[in-house]
């Protein structure tokens, strides 16, 4: 499985906001632009919460299993191979959805004077901190599962793994 990249996760959070901000221009010179729902900042937020109650609580276990405690329970490791997989979705949506009411969020930034765009300016900005949040649990929980690196592979002269 192949770890996170930050540059990729940052390319789709610029590509959506700059689509996102065009699309907003567009949308606003021919009509009304659509709001920013109150319950985004709201979802991605328990999503980061998830994330992060599940890194915390694989860490807890494996260190608890490394340490050789009695009450130690096992991680399964397709349990957490399971866990990164839905983290490395979730940051990956995150970056999109962070880009894209980011990018509403900078046209909404012309109209402040008006309260419902200003309120709206607000949701999205929360949504883009909610959404980075969800990234950062997303990394943490891909740093916790993490397998030690095998020490055999990288002395000279080991046969490479077929």
């Amino acid at each position: 499985m192949r770890e996170l990249r930050i540059r990729v996760l940052a390319g789709v959070f610029v590509v959506a906001g700059i689509l996102s901000w065009a699309g907003a221009r567009l949308w606003n010179s021919l009509g009304t632009l659509p709001s920013v729902p109150v319950a985004a900042p709201i979802v991605l937020a328990l999503i980061a919460v998830v994330l992060a109650a599940t890194a915390l609580s694989l860490r807890a276990r494996l260190k608890a299993q490394r340490e050789r405690r009695p009450e130690a329970k096992g991680v399964d490791p397709l349990m957490a191979a399971r866990a990164v997989v839905f983290g490395q979705a979730s940051a990956l949506v995150a970056a999109l959805v962070a880009g894209m009411y980011g990018g509403v969020g900078v046209f909404l930034l012309e109209s402040l004077e008006i309260p419902a765009r200003r309120d709206q300016a607000i949701y999205a900005g929360f949504s883009v901190l909610a959404g980075i949040a969800v990234i950062a649990a997303a990394l943490y929980l891909e740093r916790v599962c993490k397998l030690p690196e095998d020490e055999d592979d990288d002395t000279p002269g080991a046969a490479p793994a077929a």
